[in-house]
């Protein structure tokens, strides 16, 4: 039960490898699972005709273990043909070999006709009994198996990884929001004091009234509290789906694109270089968490 709980847990990247083989009486078995970034879930399969039967079931145990990222399995599979085999030919399947190639020959008198080699490394010709995809169906089963384990334990520890550069990155994020709001008490002092010059300057009437009134307007131009307080609250989340774990690429996205929008509109609002500056750091940043979040299942 406590596995099963960290494996929900677990973050997982969308990239990764896994390459597993296995020696049969038959031949060597060999399997591959790669896997890179997709917004949804893409199986591709490519395997010897021999094995198109297991398509559906392979594909059926691969999405119940796979959310999203596109996946490429491919099988291989180096035939033995035993030495008491070597003494038996599949005389049927060479009679339809042979009217086959008469057939292609009548219509294209050109082409190469069949030789020796080539009907000998046809499926089935040699033995008395071919190794059906049948009997491998469990060998196939058991690699693919193992290879899905392999798979996951990578994109797992590729995970791990990014689940650590992010919340450095948030932590980064907190810092330069926590640098905002100290500065606007500053910008309502120097704007006051900027106000009453000009105003004086100008020969208009600088009472209290006045001036309270144009800094009350400056002051709601200015205030981004309520930006930066949803920046926490988006800070909170993305913290929290990070901890929680799973298949929570697809939430962490639309929560880049949250903060983006509060950058966007702090940086809007901004009359100081330095806050400025500081929204330009925080799109920065989370353009580069945004990245990271693209490779997470």
């Amino acid at each position: 039960m406590d596995d099963r709980v960290d494996e929900l847990a677990k973050i997982c990247s969308m990239t990764g490898y896994a390459a597993v083989a296995k020696e049969l009486p038959q031949g060597s078995l060999n399997l591959e699972l790669r896997s890179v970034n997709s917004r949804y879930l893409d199986i591709q399969f490519r395997l010897p005709d021999e094995f198109r039967q297991l398509e559906a079931a392979m594909r059926e145990f691969l999405t119940a273990r796979l959310k999203r990222g596109k996946i490429e399995c491919r099988v291989s599979f180096s035939r033995i043909t035993p030495a008491e085999d070597l003494q038996h030919i599949n005389t049927d399947l060479l009679q339809k070999l042979l009217e086959l190639d008469r057939a292609v020959r009548a219509v294209l008198p050109e082409a190469r006709g069949l030789a020796v080699a080539d009907v000998l490394r046809w499926p089935g010709i040699l033995g008395t009994e071919s190794s059906s995809a049948e009997n491998l169906f469990g060998p196939c089963m058991e690699l693919l198996r193992a290879a899905l384990d392999e798979l996951t334990a990578a994109r797992g520890r590729e995970g791990a990884k990014l689940k650590a550069i992010l919340l450095e990155r948030l932590g980064n994020m907190r810092q330069l929001a926590s640098e905002v709001s100290p500065r606007i008490p500053a910008l309502l002092a120097t704007f006051q004091e900027k106000l009453k010059a000009r105003l004086c300057e100008a020969m208009i009437n600088c009472d209290d009234e006045r001036i309270r009134q144009e800094l009350t307007l400056f002051a709601s131009k200015i205030d981004v509290d309520e930006e930066l307080s949803r920046l926490q609250a988006h800070f909170d989340e993305v913290e929290r789906v990070l901890e929680k774990g799973g298949a929570i690429g697809k939430r962490l996205d639309f929560l880049m694109q949250e903060l983006n929008r509060e950058a966007n509109t702090i940086g809007a609002k901004s009359v100081d270089a330095e806050v400025s500056k500081i929204s330009v750091e925080l799109k920065v940043l989370i353009e580069q968490m945004r990245e990271q979040v693209q490779n997470i299942e």
